[in-house]
C-alpha cells in the first residue's frame, strides 16, 4: 500500500483501503458517484477527489501485468496465436473503441465522434489470452479511424520499426516462400501495412480470400471478446462516464490493468474453439466501434503479405474445419 499513500496523500484522512474501495466500486458498478459514497460511508464530494487514486493502481501493476513487450514477449504472444488460434506470425489483435463520457467543459469539436456523442478512444493490442499487451488512451473522439493508430505511440513504433518485433522467419511449412514479418491483425477501420493485415474488401470474393478472411476474423475475435469482458467486469463502460477527460483517461488504464491482473490471478486461459466465435463472451462487447475506412493506399509490401498469408492458409497452411467453398 505503501505506493497508494504516495499517490494519495492530499486525501489521507480517508483510509487508503476505503479510498481504493470507493474507486473499484466506482469502476465495477459504474453507478454515480454519490451511490458510491453512500455504499463506502463517504461524501460524494470525497469520491470526487478520491478518483486519482486509479493512478496508483496503474502504477502499482503495470510493470508485472502490462510492460513493454519484448522481443522474446512479441516471439510468445506469435507462438500462442498459432497454437490457440491458427494464425502464425501474429503479434496480436488491434482494435479501438470509443468511451463515451459526459460532455467536458468547453469541449469544442475535439471529443465529438462520428455517433454524436462525445469520447475518448481505447486503442488495444490483444494476444491469443486476452490480455492487453498494449493500450493507448486518451485519442479524441473525432479524430479519423486512421489517425487514432497514426497518433499513438504504438502506430508510431510499427510504421517506424522500433517495436523490437522478432525477426523474419517462414511460415509452418512454407520455407519455399521465404521469411515473412510478424504482423498485427485488424479489422475494416485499418489500412492494410506490411506489419498489419485486415480483411479483402468485397461481399463476393474467390475461395483463398474468403478463407483468408476466416482465419483473420476468427483470430481476431480475441479483442473483441476481450473488450466484452472489459465492459463486462468493469460496467463504468456501460453508463456515461461522468468525470473530467483526463480522470476518465486514468479510469481505463486501471481497468485495463486490472484486467490482466484478474486474468493472470485467476489462471484463465483462452478456449480452443474450432468455430468462428470463441466461448463464453460472444455478443457482450458494449463500446462502439471506430467504423470503416476504404481499402486503398497500401504499399506493394504489403499487398504482397497478405497474399503470402492468403495462399499459405490454403495450402500447406489449411485446417479441416476452415470454409472450401
Amino acid at each position: 500500500m505503501s505506493l497508494l499513500e504516495r499517490e494519495t496523500n492530499r486525501t489521507k484522512a480517508i483510509p487508503v483501503h476505503i479510498q481504493l474501495l470507493s474507486t473499484l466500486g466506482f469502476l465495477a458498478t459504474g453507478t454515480f458517484q454519490r451511490e458510491v459514497g453512500d455504499m463506502c460511508g463517504i461524501s460524494q464530494p470525497s469520491v470526487s477527489r478520491i478518483m486519482p487514486v486509479v493512478t496508483a493502481i496503474w502504477d502499482c501493476l503495470v510493470e508485472d501485468y502490462m510492460a513493454v513487450p519484448t522481443t522474446d514477449d512479441w516471439r510468445s504472444i506469435a507462438e500462442g496465436f498459432e497454437e490457440q488460434w491458427n494464425f502464425p506470425l501474429c503479434c496480436g489483435a488491434v482494435d479501438g473503441k470509443h468511451v463515451v463520457m459526459k460532455a467536458p467543459p468547453n469541449p469544442g469539436s475535439q471529443f465529438h465522434n462520428y455517433k454524436g456523442t462525445f469520447s475518448i478512444v481505447l486503442l488495444a493490442v490483444v494476444d491469443a489470452k486476452y490480455r492487453f499487451r498494449v493500450i493507448d488512451v486518451g485519442g479524441y473522439g473525432r479524430t479519423s479511424d486512421g489517425g487514432i493508430l497514426a497518433n499513438s505511440a504504438f502506430g508510431q513504433a510499427l510504421w517506424a520499426g522500433t517495436l523490437h518485433l522478432a525477426p523474419d522467419q517462414p511460415l509452418p511449412g512454407a520455407e519455399e516462400r521465404g521469411p515473412q514479418p510478424h504482423v498485427f491483425m485488424a479489422d475494416e477501420a485499418f489500412l492494410l501495412r506490411t506489419n498489419l493485415m485486415r480483411p479483402f474488401p468485397g461481399r463476393t470474393l474467390p475461395p483463398e480470400r474468403r478463407v483468408f478472411n476466416y482465419r483473420l476474423s476468427r483470430a481476431r475475435l480475441v479483442v473483441e471478446n476481450a473488450f466484452g469482458i472489459l465492459s463486462s467486469q468493469w460496467r463504468m463502460y456501460r453508463r456515461l462516464i461522468e468525470v473530467h477527460p483526463e480522470v476518465a483517461e486514468k479510469c481505463v488504464n486501471a481497468t485495463c490493468v486490472l484486467h490482466n491482473f484478474m486474468r493472470c490471478s485467476e489462471g484463465r486461459e483462452a478456449p480452443t474453439v474450432r468455430g468462428s466465435s470463441p466461448a463464453g463472451h460472444a455478443g457482450e462487447e458494449q463500446l462502439p466501434g471506430l467504423g470503416r475506412i476504404a481499402a486503398n493506399n497500401s504499399s506493394r509490401e504489403a499487398v504482397r503479405v497478405r497474399d503470402v498469408f492468403r495462399a499459405h492458409f490454403s495450402a500447406e497452411g489449411a485446417v479441416a474445419w476452415q470454409p472450401t467453398e
